[in-house]
């Protein structure tokens, strides 16, 4: 495990997944929905091993990540309908990583007309969804996938 700090290190060891919001564990990787959501069902994929860059994965790893964002967009598709997605990384802080020493993927649904920024009051935006609302609605699919 990495730094106690980490969020990804501490919420891929938990074994409360409901509280920590951990949908599917896979066996190097896993699937979180994001706390502080750009959009409803915004998710995040990362190895369970803290390495803050690309570079740094190994080829299961690589492997793994690229299954469970693709996981994610099937199981979004499928519940949230969204018009489209957008999927990515931002390495280093430079690049607008909150936590950059833990490599995570982005997957965000998109819907026709919601805003490019975030709306921001105070660090509150406001969702049209409860989390674990969404999480419920969720995890039941990434449940059958096991």
């Amino acid at each position: 495990g990495g730094p106690k700090e980490c969020i990804f290190c501490t919420k891929g060891a938990s074994s409360n997944e409901k509280e920590d919001l951990v949908l599917f564990k896979g066996k190097k990787c896993f699937i979180l929905m994001n706390l502080y959501p750009y959009n409803p069902g915004h998710l995040m994929v990362a190895p369970y091993r803290h390495v803050g860059n690309l570079t740094e994965l190994d080829v299961d790893e690589r492997n793994e990540l690229m299954e469970l964002i693709v996981k994610s967009i099937a199981i979004l598709q499928k519940v949230m309908n969204p018009d489209g997605f957008n999927v990515g990384i931002n390495l280093g802080r430079v690049a607008g990583a909150g936590v950059e020493g833990h490599v995570h993927f982005h997957v965000v649904p998109r819907w026709s007309g919601d805003t490019n920024f975030m709306t921001v009051v105070g660090d509150v935006k406001v969702m049209p969804e409860l989390l674990s609302s969404t999480y419920e609605k969720l995890v039941v699919h990434f449940a059958k996938e096991k």
